[in-house]
């Protein structure tokens, strides 16, 4: 399947975008700092642009490595203090329903 927008993304992958827009507004995040493993990072900025529209935060990407969950950014002490919120994604792809 060719991945056209956040609804073909979302058919593929459960991306849990509902629980993403809810801890921004939630924890009233300014800065959300995104991480992606790298099937994902192609579809990072689809990903942000529709984070955007639902939430007012801005959005950095990283896009150095991510080799599992306990594999976050080192980003130095300045960066880090201004974050409000880091979201680490997985790359599972939807479990079929029976």
């Amino acid at each position: 399947m060719k991945v056209r927008n956040i609804e073909d993304l979302n058919e593929i992958y459960d991306l849990e975008l509902d629980k993403v827009i809810t801890q921004i507004r939630k924890q009233k995040a300014k800065i959300v700092l995104l991480q992606f493993p790298d099937g994902l990072k192609p579809y990072a900025i689809c990903i942000v642009d529709f984070l955007k529209e639902k939430t007012k935060a801005e959005f950095l990407i990283w896009f150095g490595s991510c080799f599992g969950a306990c594999d976050t950014p080192n980003l130095g002490k300045d960066l880090e203090k201004k974050i409000d919120l880091f979201v680490q994604f997985g790359h599972n792809e939807k479990m079929p329903s029976y």
